[in-house]
């Protein structure tokens, strides 16, 4: 049963946090978007359609604001769908208008560059939330799909099971089944990572190597997040669920990933700078990269793939190259997987 009297907010109208405005807009809920763009704003305001994903048509009892504090006074749940690296700056711009009870829904994937935080701990630090109020939800879900009404599966992560538990239920329809998770910080290593892993996945589809060499990537990729991730305090079968292996697969293999594109286009000769300004959407591969450079230095942790893709995307190391050195490595026992 619907709850037609929460208020919902959502931080950020590019491809998710649209879409995701859209899917709880027809379930019922009253739903008020923000956005940081005047044009593109005023573009969905007269349009009611999203500039970058065709299918997307929104309600119109969705409400469109350009002021951040009108998006968040009064709202018993503020969802944060806005690229990783202004995460930081909109919670500091918000702490003092939330309601000391609003749940935080965190949408951003990555790792914090230096402060190696994850995006609910960024969200914690720069807002004064407290670790309860927070749930973050990933999992397998390319915007354009969700979009189209295909039938979908997320997570909703926190530490509190409860408050994920609301969250579940506010985002669960026939398209759309949610899980709880209370590791989330396992949840959004693997939704971060795995961004990594999909950029190398590109360079391989760009160089021209077929599915052998995506299965191996895959496989082997899970190995290193779930290596990361269990140093780090998470537990590892959640690296086997929805936000690990199953975004993973996702974001490796989807014409709609950003971070495949990225990679694909290095694979094919681009630079990253030429790719990147031509990209109208953010790639969050690209920036979490260097902070699985800083973490897998910080843990002391073996990540040759994605400490290779570092390389390739910062240092100019040939992606054939790379290729290459990962192949011609120390051999060893497949079952050496998380020492």
């Amino acid at each position: 049963m619907t709850d037609t009297n929460l208020n919902i907010s959502v931080l950020g109208c590019g491809s998710w946090g649209g879409t995701v405005a859209q899917m709880l807009a027809e379930t019922g809920y009253p739903v008020t978007v923000w956005h940081k763009f005047p044009d593109e704003l005023a573009e969905m305001q007269a349009t009611r359609r999203h500039p970058f994903i065709s299918d997307l048509t929104f309600d119109s009892k969705i409400e469109f604001t350009g002021d951040l504090g009108t998006a968040v006074t009064g709202f018993d749940y503020i969802i944060v769908a806005v690229p990783s690296h202004i995460v930081r700056a909109i919670m500091g711009e918000i702490r003092s208008l939330v309601d000391p009870e609003a749940v935080i829904v965190n949408l951003a994937k990555g790792v914090e560059n230096d402060s190696l935080l994850t995006m609910s701990a960024v969200i914690r630090d720069a807002g004064g939330i407290e670790a309860r109020q927070v749930v973050t939800v990933y999992g397998p879900s390319h915007a354009e799909e969700v979009a189209r009404r295909v039938p979908t599966t997320l997570v909703a992560a926190g530490s509190d099971l409860a408050v994920a538990a609301q969250v579940q239920r506010i985002f669960s329809n026939p398209r759309m089944r949610v899980y709880t998770n209370d590791d989330i910080l396992g949840v959004e290593l693997g939704g971060s990572l795995k961004n990594v892993i999909a950029i190398a996945a590109g360079i391989c589809d760009g160089i021209g190597y077929g599915d052998n060499t995506k299965a191996a990537l895959l496989t082997r990729g899970i190995t290193e997040m779930t290596r990361l991730g269990t140093k780090m305090g998470a537990s590892p079968e959640t690296f086997a669920g929805l936000s690990g292996i199953g975004d993973l697969i996702v974001t490796c293999l989807s014409r709609h990933s950003r971070n495949r594109h990225v990679g694909e286009e290095i694979g094919r000769g681009r630079s990253l700078d030429e790719i990147l300004s031509k990209m109208k959407m953010v790639a969050e591969g690209v920036k979490t990269a260097t902070s699985v450079h800083q973490l897998r230095e910080k843990y002391a942790v073996e990540m040759p793939i994605s400490e290779a893709i570092y390389k390739v995307l910062f240092a100019g190391l040939n992606p054939e190259v790379a290729v290459r050195n990962l192949m011609t490595r120390d051999l060893k026992h497949e079952s050496d997987f998380i020492v």
